[in-house]
């Protein structure tokens, strides 16, 4: 545990993953100086950000607190998930977002996270992709991922309503409080209208979500590092044409980059 003020900088924008590394830091109640990452000028791939996240993706993270005994220290941190792990580890000594190490509750949590990281995001992810961004509608891509992401949800869904039966409160994906498994999968399930999928579906899970978005440092780390406007956007056609052709500028703009480097 650092003993030092914590001298933290946060690479990111406003996507699922950046919002689970601002929302932790917002619930850790860690001061932290933001770099608003520009995807749609594909800022990322800058060789300067290379040597953080070599990746070229958000977000990042760089932790300059000094070390116990006062020497100068610069961590960088990449990938939602570590950085999540990290801040945990590091600054939540009280296990405000975790639970103790090797407890069982521990791994339950760990188990979840994992389950985030490896499924949910990616599927839902893709869900995004051929839902919102493909230049051409190929319904076996948006059938198969927005399947598989209500396939997710309805595991949720059922672990929510296993926490109910067992008298636990919230209810929270692990024990009786909120964890960095609650932070990962809501991060997500969030912007489940953008994947064409909707959580109203899963009574339990609809109401999980909207007890997270109910807190104020959710509310504070959504808007990190510009406001989120999505569903604002999407109460209106115009405005989620809008946002649609946005996103998919740079979503296409970047792949094409990509295809053209990789041939």
């Amino acid at each position: 545990m650092a003993s030092s003020k914590p001298d933290i900088v946060l690479y990111t924008s406003g996507t699922p993953n950046g919002q689970k590394a601002s929302i932790t830091l917002e619930e850790l109640g860690l001061p932290y100086e933001v770099k608003n990452i520009q995807i749609s000028k594909n800022v990322q791939k800058e060789d300067w950000f290379l040597k953080i996240n070599p990746n070229g993706r958000i977000p990042a993270l760089v932790d300059r607190t000094p070390t116990a005994d006062g020497k100068p220290r610069e961590k960088r941190i990449f990938e939602s998930g570590a950085m999540m792990l990290y801040l945990c580890q590091r600054y939540d000594p009280e296990n405000k977002l975790s639970f103790p190490y090797d407890s069982d509750e521990y791994w339950e949590v760990v188990e979840w996270f994992v389950w985030q990281q490896s499924g949910l995001g990616p599927m839902q992810g893709q869900a995004n992709h051929f839902y919102r961004y493909a230049p051409e509608k190929i319904e076996y891509g948006i059938n198969r991922y927005q399947t598989e992401t209500k396939r997710l949800y309805q595991v949720l869904e059922d672990r929510l309503e296993q926490q109910v039966q067992a008298g636990l409160k919230g209810p929270w994906i692990v024990g009786n409080k909120l964890t960095i498994a609650d932070l990962g999968c809501f991060s997500w399930v969030n912007w489940d209208v953008w994947a064409g999928v909707d959580v109203k579906q899963f009574k339990h899970l609809s109401d999980w979500s909207d007890l997270i978005n109910q807190r104020p440092a959710v509310q504070r780390g959504l808007d990190v590092p510009e406001p989120f406007e999505m569903k604002r956007k999407m109460q209106s056609k115009e405005g989620e044409e809008e946002y649609q052709r946005m996103h998919s500028k740079w979503v296409m703009q970047g792949q094409e980059i990509d295809q053209e480097k990789h041939r």
